[in-house]
């Protein structure tokens, strides 16, 4: 008799390849079985926030907002070098314009709109919008700036946008750490044992789709909407890594500099709670 979990990730390329061979049973993990449930991240935010899934992705932003209800599994996380999000423009514009300017986000909630807050705490006129209408709003002038994520940052300037900032390189400069985008957690009442045994189920499904390509390619294609192949897997070589396997002490290091920092810029609740199930 297998124990049903609700199970939340994003139709992005990373999170489908990742999450694949754990939905589909291809690994074991125990006496689990899951539901999935794909949104996009800053829909998941709010559903974690609410306590509706069991297990899930997030930004790690959010996971300041709910540490007291859910723990960080140690892989499936999107951490990394040269994969932040970026502050583009219809055209070039210098920092000290920024706060008089609009800016497109993809969700309070989301570890973009985070950072842009750490790198200019001046900037409050922020539009909250769905990920892929970004890139249109810049474009159109409907907005003067934008942050952008996953995929759009491999065509942006297809539609002749220029970047202002890469917030990840900023990021790396002021920490000389990997940029934490988004992790998954797991609800604390669980219990230790369940977590852990979902955690290494999880770094199986990761070497397995790392070690077998090709296994998840239909799958992935069915989420991707009418992202290229090409772009796709541009997208999973760029997101996920080694990082996402085990964080690591580096990976683990980089999440608490980054959730310090909020705290200490009030942007996100403090909490004494153990980050991890141990």
């Amino acid at each position: 008799m297998h124990t049903q979990l609700t199970l939340g990730f994003s139709p992005c390329p990373n999170d489908t390849f990742m999450f694949y061979p754990l939905v589909h049973g291809l690994v074991k993990a125990g006496d689990f079985c899951f539901k999935e449930q794909l949104e996009d991240v800053e829909t998941l935010n709010r559903m974690a926030m609410q306590s509706l899934l069991d297990i899930s992705k997030v930004s790690y932003a959010a996971l300041g907002f709910i540490r007291d209800e859910y723990v960080l599994l140690r892989s499936g996380s999107a951490l990394g070098r040269g994969c932040g999000p970026l502050l583009v423009a219809g055209n070039p514009m210098e920092f000290d314009v920024l706060p008089q300017k609009t800016i497109a986000i993809p969700g309070a909630y989301t570890t973009a709109c985070m950072l842009l807050r750490l790198f200019n705490p001046r900037l409050h006129q922020l539009v909250e919008m769905p990920f892929d209408k970004i890139m249109p709003a810049v474009a159109s002038g409907a907005v003067d700036a934008g942050v952008i994520i996953h995929e759009s940052r491999f065509t942006y300037q297809t539609i002749g946008l220029h970047k202002l900032l890469d917030l990840g390189s900023w990021w790396e400069a002021e920490t000389g750490l990997p940029i934490p985008l988004g992790g998954i957690v797991a609800r604390r009442s669980l219990g230790t044992d369940a977590i852990l045994t979902i955690e290494q189920a999880l770094r199986a499904a990761v070497d397995y789709s790392r070690h077998n390509p090709a296994a998840a390619a239909r799958y992935i294609s069915s989420h991707a909407q009418e992202m290229s192949s090409e772009v796709c897997a541009a997208h999973i070589g760029l997101y996920v890594n080694d990082f996402s396997s085990n964080l690591g002490e580096e990976g683990e290091q980089a999440i608490c500099e980054l959730l310090q920092r909020a705290e200490a810029a009030g942007i996100v609740p403090a909490c004494n709670m153990s980050l991890f199930a141990e």
